[in-house]
């Protein structure tokens, strides 16, 4: 039969729990940083898709018919934009120019397609993370 623990084995338990724990949140901070950098990297290669115009026609008839004027068009995090947000934050009128990837193409779009026939893009912060933005949406908007 076993003899019972000593707390000179107990320390060696805990430092081993505590190891443990390191390991895993370490590990688990890699994996969500590997994550990030896949999501960002799929963003800034991201293409206009070729059923754009159904895609948008679609979400605008839905909208109409719940009597909203606006669409979210695409959101993602403001560390995507050159300048982390702040032109949009601070409403600054050359807003697009911090975009960058697929929010950039998104906006290319809108500005060769959707403004030409009365359709309004514009730029929120639409989550804040300790007071400092985090989340960007693209809205389309339209008068009725």
């Amino acid at each position: 039969m076993p003899g019972l623990l000593r707390p000179t084995d107990l320390d060696q338990m805990y430092s081993d729990a505590d190891k443990a724990r390191m390991d895993e949140a370490r590990l688990y901070d890699k994996k969500q940083r590997e994550r990030e950098l896949k999501l960002r990297e799929e963003f800034m290669s991201r293409e206009i898709h070729q059923d754009v115009i159904d895609r948008i026609n679609g979400a605008i008839s839905r909208a109409v018919k719940n009597r909203v004027h606006r669409v979210e068009i695409v959101t993602f995090p403001c560390s995507y934009c050159n300048d982390r947000g702040r032109s949009i934050n601070v409403a600054d009128p050359d807003w697009p120019s911090s975009l960058e990837g697929f929010a950039k193409r998104a906006h290319d779009y809108f500005m060769k397609e959707l403004r030409p026939l009365g359709y309004k893009l514009h730029a929120e912060i639409v989550s804040f993370r300790d007071g400092i933005p985090s989340e960007v949406a693209l809205i389309l908007t339209w008068v009725k």
